[in-house]
């Protein structure tokens, strides 16, 4: 690809919320994960880490968020858990994005989720570019404590995101948005 080409993938990206079978194989993984790896780390501490959820793991993982949800809302009605725990059979593969921050005099905690964030954003951008569907997802499951127990984050480690990667249900199409970028910029 070039720059010209690159440029015009970043300026026209758009999120894929309905994803199908097949999931990113080995070797586009490995790109992307590859292409997370390039983002802006200060002090190139790498502090994320990436588990993907796959195959029957995702069912395991939609109990883990029944768990947790059931615990905020032990009333939920049936219809709402059946909700919740097909969450994660929206997408053939998820990655979950895990800040584990390191001790640094001068890098903060916060820096480094945020750098997690830009490798989440270059996993993205590098998905649209290969064709592969994607969408980041959040939610109050991240703050959950068996969420964040089922994907072994530390106390001080914080879950960043959802990815959800798959192959589009439909053609992707170019991002819709038209913005007035001159909105966004002001000068001193």
């Amino acid at each position: 690809m070039n720059n010209k080409k690159a440029l015009e993938a970043l300026i026209e990206r758009t999120s894929c919320p309905r994803l199908i079978e097949p999931a990113p194989t080995k070797e586009q993984l490995e790109l992307l994960i590859k292409a997370a790896l390039r983002a802006a780390d200060h002090a190139s501490l790498t502090p994320w880490r990436f588990v993907v959820v796959g195959g029957e793991k995702r069912n395991e993982f939609g109990e883990i968020l029944l768990e947790s949800a059931k615990i905020k809302n032990p009333e939920m009605g049936l219809a709402q858990q059946k909700k919740i725990r097909q969450k994660p059979l929206r997408a053939p593969m998820i990655l979950t994005a895990i800040c584990e921050p390191k001790e640094h005099p001068k890098v903060p905690k916060w820096e480094q989720e945020l750098s997690t964030a830009a490798a989440c954003q270059n996993i993205i951008n590098a998905s649209y570019m290969m064709g592969i569907g994607a969408y980041w997802r959040t939610g109050s499951a991240i703050f959950s404590p068996q969420v964040k127990a089922y994907f072994n984050v530390s106390e001080t480690g914080s879950i960043i995101g959802f990815i959800y990667l798959g192959t589009p249900f439909k053609a992707m199409k170019k991002s819709m948005k038209s913005h007035n970028w001159q909105q966004f910029i002001s000068y001193q």
